[in-house]
């Protein structure tokens, strides 16, 4: 006899990915900013690494930085890669593509990140800004209907970590973990731990983490192009 434990696993995996998910992501969220502020809300000094374990080469990189010759370049959007993004003072707006698709929307750069479920593969096309993300919901064994979102986001078009010029290379793979909580005055938070690996320029896994507040609707939705500045 298959034990209840087990049957509710094998019905989650049969569940398509809308059906099965442990948390709600849609909606409208708005960063909010209780850490790193001055890496965050505004633009660093130029040679400003604090926190980031980077190497000598990317410090090379990082010291040629000259947002004048990527707006020349038309490569304003090097910092709204998925790496650096989450990490924007922006708003999501988060929906299901279709049933195995959740697409994350950012007022902030116009950027538009595609969350592939199930048997999805990559299409060999050129690496983006926002590479290629396979996600997968990971259940919690103890609490019914609560979970998380894993993602991982690979095929990376080179940009950078801060607007400061800190590179990230086409090595660099990006992990997170989407969590929801409710509070009890019923607001609602996502938290995603982002863990960036990179072995041209990091020494280590950098890892932060990113807060987003729910807000009621798209009112204060407000989309604007990405800056090198």
């Amino acid at each position: 006899m298959i034990s209840s434990a087990l049957f509710a696993v094998i019905l989650f995996q049969a569940q398509s990915p809308t059906a099965a998910q442990p948390i709600d992501l849609t909606g409208y969220w708005v960063s909010v900013v209780t850490q790193d502020w001055r890496w965050r809300m505004v633009t660093p000094a130029k040679g400003d690494y604090a926190g980031v374990p980077i190497t000598l080469e990317a410090k090379k990189v990082g010291d040629a930085w000259d947002p004048a010759e990527d707006e020349a370049a038309g490569e304003q959007c090097k910092a709204y890669g998925a790496p650096g993004l989450m990490a924007m003072p922006t708003r999501l707006h988060i929906t299901w593509q279709d049933e195995n698709t959740l697409k994350v929307e950012t007022d902030a750069g116009t950027q538009t990140r595609l969350f592939h479920f199930g048997a999805w593969k990559p299409q060999g096309a050129a690496a983006t800004w926002q590479g290629d993300s396979v996600a997968e919901w990971e259940r919690a064994r103890t609490t019914p209907k609560s979970g998380s979102l894993k993602v991982v986001t690979t095929h990376l078009r080179p940009g950078y970590l801060r607007k400061n010029g800190v590179p990230y290379s086409a090595k660099a793979v990006l992990t997170e973990y989407w969590d929801l909580a409710t509070e009890r005055n019923q607001e609602q938070w996502i938290t995603i731990t982002s863990v960036v690996d990179d072995p041209q320029y990091l020494r280590q896994p950098w890892v932060t983490a990113l807060h987003f507040k729910k807000e009621p609707d798209g009112a204060k939705w407000d989309p604007t192009p990405c800056s090198a500045r």
